[in-house]
């Protein structure tokens, strides 16, 4: 708690996602209420978006709490919520079905056996970053396999939307990053050799899928993604449990501690901001060019929108360090289109993960569909990506053909109907967010997460730090997890309540 007999600073707030909202929340728990939260959205939550689809609540952003255990403050602020009612239903990575483009189902026992090898070599993608030993592995792409994947995310966008309506975007080529090749980067070749060989082609294609699900989980090409640092994110046990009346519940606990949101809570009206240090205080403005003067600016806006367009808009002054941070720490495009319509079960074990062979023709599948929580005729699938940028511009009937298409192939029911009603996430888009989340690319390592969250001026500065910066990319090790968001937050206002305890009140005008 800071003295309630000495001044207290001001401060602007950038975004009330639940970063925003954590370092509102921890500010007023220790004695600092004089804040104001910008918003340039209609709603709090940032990322976290729920909504209606027909009779159950679809997530737009994030689904799973990761984690369902104490140790994690957003599992805690659900379970002070009484979000999560006993037995949590935790996701299950072992149910479901594999289906192929020739739309059969591979047997259950290869189907496990390949599973289970494959987390295996995932398992030994991860220790790298725990040995360490001074070696570049290159991509995760070439860990998994020695395959070119030039070309394919968007040989998939154009294949998925091939011949609908005449539908025709021009995307262009991702360049392929290769490393210099070794035993290392041929796992699921080795592994293969050791099936029967009766076995080996539909092991081959799990393994491949499987290798396709994780690009849709990371958010990105393989090839994009560094093997050194795949495993530099901290995982909390418990696994991953959804929240039954949406996932914007865990936000309510955080509302409910701020003061009256009326005197708080601004919205920008659609305009960008713009933030910097100026004699004789920071300073920030917003819509219709209205200006907040404050001791402290907290920035929690997403990694994309520093990159898009934090040199013009958002920082007049950064260091050198973070300049380089937000180029070579990247953002995900990820989309969840939601679909309504009558399945009749066909999904029927909750999950069904699309397998190919590895040719590239048969790479226009992947990722995985699945029943929405407490639904038997809603489904959620997958897409990440270029081609998540190409279905982001799709029309709805565009979409909801190509998905219908997709399925039909490779549940082989050519009588699967269409979906009546088609929900998605178009965060790419989105000029607030420019992206999903974050994700390590090649030239990405630890340091630049750390650069990330530094504050401007730096610790070797005369003057104390003014601009603070929040959000899940600022968090190492917990980088694209909405725990981690929480925790920059919490971060960034333990900064501002230790720097008030030491100039006993707001920092000297002398110094700011």
């Amino acid at each position: 708690m800071v003295d309630p007999c000495k001044p207290e600073p001001s401060v602007v707030i950038i975004g009330a996602g639940i970063a925003g909202l954590s370092a509102a929340q921890r500010l007023v728990q220790c004695g600092i209420s004089n804040f104001t939260i910008l918003e340039a959205t209609d709603r709090p939550g940032g990322r976290i978006h729920s909504c209606w689809l027909g009779d159950v609540i679809a997530e737009m952003g994030c689904q799973y709490i990761e984690g369902a255990c104490i140790g994690n403050p957003v599992y805690n602020l659900a379970a002070q919520e009484g979000l999560l009612k006993l037995p949590m239903k935790r996701t299950d990575p072992l149910k479901g079905m594999f289906c192929t483009s020739d739309g059969r189902a591979v047997g259950n026992s290869i189907s496990m056996m390949a599973f289970h090898v494959f987390k295996q070599i995932e398992s030994e993608a991860a220790s790298l970053f725990h040995i360490g030993c001074g070696k570049e592995h290159g991509s995760l792409q070439n860990f998994f396999k020695w395959k070119d994947s030039t070309g394919m995310n968007v040989y998939l966008a154009h294949k998925f939307l091939n011949g609908l309506n005449g539908f025709k975007r021009d995307v262009k080529r991702p360049k392929t990053i290769r490393a210099p090749g070794g035993p290392q980067h041929i796992r699921i070749q080795q592994e293969l050799q050791k099936f029967p060989e009766e076995h080996r082609y539909d092991a081959s294609r799990i393994m491949y899928g499987l290798t396709n699900i994780l690009r849709t989980k990371l958010g990105a090409d393989l090839s994009q993604v560094s093997a050194d640092n795949f495993g530099s994110e901290i995982e909390i046990p418990g696994g991953d449990v959804g929240v039954p009346l949406g996932f914007v519940g865990v936000l309510s606990p955080l509302m409910k501690e701020l003061p009256d949101l009326g005197s708080l809570w601004v919205s920008s009206g659609g305009e960008r901001y713009r933030a910097g240090i100026r004699d004789p205080e920071p300073w920030c403005s917003a819509a219709m060019e209205r200006e907040y003067c404050a001791d402290y600016v907290i920035i929690t806006v997403s990694l994309g929108v520093l990159k898009e367009h934090g040199e013009k808009n958002v920082l007049s002054r950064l260091t050198s360090q973070q300049n380089g941070g937000d180029k070579k720490f990247r953002l995900r495009s990820r989309r969840k289109p939601g679909l309504r319509e009558d399945f009749l079960g066909v999904v029927g074990r909750r999950q069904v993960r699309l397998v190919s062979d590895t040719g590239q023709e048969n790479r226009l599948h992947q990722g995985r569909v699945e029943e929405v929580e407490g639904s038997k005729h809603v489904l959620c699938a997958f897409i990440s990506g270029p081609e998540a940028v190409v279905m982001e511009h799709a029309s709805d009937e565009e979409v909801a053909e190509g998905v219908t298409k997709v399925l039909r192939q490779f549940t082989g029911d050519a009588s699967l109907p269409y979906p009546s009603t088609v929900l998605r996430s178009k965060w790419a888009s989105d000029p607030y967010f420019c992206g999903s989340y974050s994700y390590m690319n090649m030239q990405s390592n630890i340091g630049h997460q750390c650069d990330l969250s530094c504050p401007v001026p730096g610790s070797c500065d005369p003057v104390p730090p003014i601009l603070l910066f929040a959000g899940e990319a600022t968090c190492a090790g917990h980088h694209s997890t909405v725990h981690g968001a929480r925790l920059s937050g919490i971060r960034e206002a333990e900064r501002i309540l230790q720097l008030t305890k030491k100039y006993s009140g707001p920092p000297p005008k002398d110094c700011a």
